[in-house]
This record gives C-alpha cells, structure tokens and sequence, in this order.
C-alpha cells in the first residue's frame, strides 16, 4: 500500500505545479540591479541575495525546474576548474505557493544528491522571492539555467540564458577577473 500512495501521490502533484507558473518572455537582466530576496542555504542558513554577497563579485546559477540541473552541473564543473575571483552560489527558485509550503519536503530531497561539503552554496528561493528572479528574466525556456555575474553591488554586468557554452563560461570567467582586478589609480 505504501508504494502505492509514493507513486501516486507525486504523479498526481505533477499537473498542480506545473499549471502554478505561466510563461513570462525572455529578458536580458543587464544593468539592473539583482532583486533583493530571502533564500536558505541547504545548511538551513537565512540568506539575503544579493547582500549576503556584497563586496565581491558573486555567480549566481539560478534554475526553475528540476531538469535544469544538467545545465547547472556543466556551468558548475566549468566554473570550478576556471577559479573565477567570484562568489559562486546555485540558487533553485521556485516560485508559487505550493512549492513554498512544501519547500522542506523539496530541500531535503536536494541534501540527499548534492554532498553535504557543497551545501552552503546551494540557496534556495520560494514564494513571492521567486517570483521576483523570475521577473526579471522571464521563463521560457526553463530548463536553460540563467546565469549571472553580479558586481560588488549587487547590479547584473553579465547574463546568459541559453544552455552551457564553453565559449560563454570564458567570457564570464574574464568580466570576474576584470571585476576583482585592482583598480588602477587615474592619472593627474
């Protein structure tokens, strides 16, 4: 009987979360600031995106469903072997009531395949804090991880929403650096 209710149970759930959402177009981010949002860490630590991370450039690998994790492990594996001068930090946002009230059924299902050493990195966003990542890049699409690079402040200087590509990942990977490299003093 129990296996019964473990199958039907999520099966049934699948057409409420998916009529939860609806598609809002596509935007480049650039320029804006990142919305100020309450997330927890998998480490069951309250976080403020972007403040907890000011003062230095911060990555932030923002997925929408689950199967966007493909996505976010190339740009993760990549990231790690090019060492930006960044904060590095994947956010699952999740917008909707349901999935908020659910959030720790869903969060403790993440702790279970992601290794205990990698989950202060992981914040998760629900709710109406969601909603506010998901306005301003839309959400079609969403299977394709949305990436940002945010400066010391906060504000969005480099954005993709496209799928992995190598060629991207060294684009992000040089506005870091620029970011972080001390500034030169002007001349006089």
């Amino acid at each position: 009987m129990m296996t019964i209710w473990k199958t039907i149970v999520p099966l049934a759930l699948v057409p409420f979360f998916a009529g939860c959402s609806s598609a809002i177009k596509n935007v480049n981010p650039i320029g804006q600031a990142f919305p100020s949002v309450a997330g927890q860490s998998l480490t069951k630590e309250a976080v403020a995106i972007p403040g907890a991370y000011a003062g230095k450039p911060t990555v932030l690998l923002v997925g929408y469903v689950q199967e966007t994790q493909f996505d976010l492990d190339r740009w993760a594996v990549g990231l790690t072997m090019a060492k930006p001068p960044a904060h590095v930090v994947e956010v699952p946002t999740i917008p909707g009531l349901v999935p908020s009230m659910i959030s720790g059924w869903i969060d403790s299902g993440m702790r279970s395949g992601i290794p205990k050493e990698d989950w202060a990195s992981v914040v998760c966003v629900y709710g109406g804090d969601a909603k506010k990542i998901v306005a301003i890049t839309g959400n079609e699409q969403p299977r394709n991880g949305r990436i940002f690079l945010l400066d010391a402040e906060g504000k969005v200087v480099w954005f993709h929403d496209r799928g992995f590509s190598a060629g991207k990942l060294t684009e992000l990977d040089a506005k870091a650096r620029e970011l972080s490299a001390p500034k030169q003093p002007s001349g006089g």
